[in-house]
């Protein structure tokens, strides 16, 4: 079976080197992303999918701009059974649609979040189950016919970069899963009226005030390690946990201050705070934070 690989960061990478692992599956050519200048000294970096495909001699295309003409011309010369997506970052145009059946694996449980980050809108949410979802691909963005969800219960204290782990490892079973049975699915409409779409996150989202624990605590959860969450003040929370979800406080009152931590009011439940960091300085416990500020119980977190 000839595959076209088309992804990026790391959820593709795993789900690529699950097909170069399975021996009945050839993984022809791999589009990714132009390489990008990363840090301080703007280095020319690959995409790990590109990195990955150089190293088992695929042949790795990245264009601009997936619809140039010459672009499309040039992959529909590449004969292939299907063309596998995920998380590549640009719309297939039509042309390439009809080459070959366009199976994309996204991160939830469509129509719920499509759009660019499920992962982090599940945490946010606060939702107890998400999944992968493998569709047929349209011109849309995540509107195609599903082929096949898996899911998962999501614990109430896993992170994002966990929640990430687990889901990729689902996406790359179901992908092998999904081209060994093609055959036997039969595609099931996405239901319009139950559609939700999340974009980018930005780093302005990380902004926090003591209103909600709840909510601050699932910003948390989804927004570690970037862009994190902090304070208007600049003040990132580094290590929090939910101490109670539904008391009554003054927004940001210090209500208790124990050995390791701290218990923060919010407005509706509060917060057990471990460590935090304050803009250009690293990462302190919050003992030595509330002790260096002269703050004690009653005193507001700020």
């Amino acid at each position: 079976m000839k595959i076209i690989f088309m992804g990026t960061p790391e959820y593709a990478k795993v789900i690529l080197q699950k097909m170069i692992d399975t021996k009945w599956i050839e993984v022809v050519a791999v589009y990714t992303q132009p390489d990008k200048p990363v840090g301080r000294n703007k280095i020319m970096t690959p995409p790990q999918v590109k990195t990955l495909a150089s190293a088992n001699f695929i042949d790795v295309f990245q264009p601009q701009r997936l619809r140039e003409k010459e672009v499309v011309e040039e992959l529909l010369k590449i004969e292939c059974d299907y063309i596998v997506v995920a998380a590549y970052g640009q719309i297939l145009p039509r042309a390439i649609l009809d080459h070959a059946p366009c199976i994309n694996l996204h991160a939830s449980i469509l129509p719920q979040y499509r759009g660019a980050s499920p992962i982090q809108q599940t945490l946010l949410s606060g939702d107890k189950k998400t999944g992968v979802a493998a569709m047929l691909m349209q011109e849309g963005l995540d509107t195609g016919d599903i082929l096949k969800i898996q899911t998962v219960d999501v614990c109430d204290d896993v992170m994002v970069e966990e929640l990430f782990q687990i889901l990729t490892d689902i996406a790359a079973n179901l992908t092998i899963n999904v081209l060994e049975n093609f055959s036997s699915f039969v595609p099931t409409i996405q239901d319009e009226s139950k559609a939700t779409h999340c974009t980018k996150i930005s780093k302005a989202e990380g902004e926090i005030i003591f209103d909600d624990a709840v909510k601050i605590y699932n910003k948390y959860r989804a927004f570690t390690p970037w862009p994190g969450v902090y304070l208007p003040s600049g003040l990132k929370l580094k290590n929090i946990k939910l101490e109670n979800k539904s008391s009554s406080n003054t927004m940001g009152e210090i209500l208790k201050i124990d050995v390791d931590s701290i218990v923060v009011g919010c407005k509706e439940g509060s917060l057990r705070i471990f460590s935090v960091q304050a803009p250009s300085k690293n990462e302190i416990d919050i003992l030595s934070y509330v002790n260096g500020k002269r703050l004690k119980v009653e005193d507001t977190l700020s």
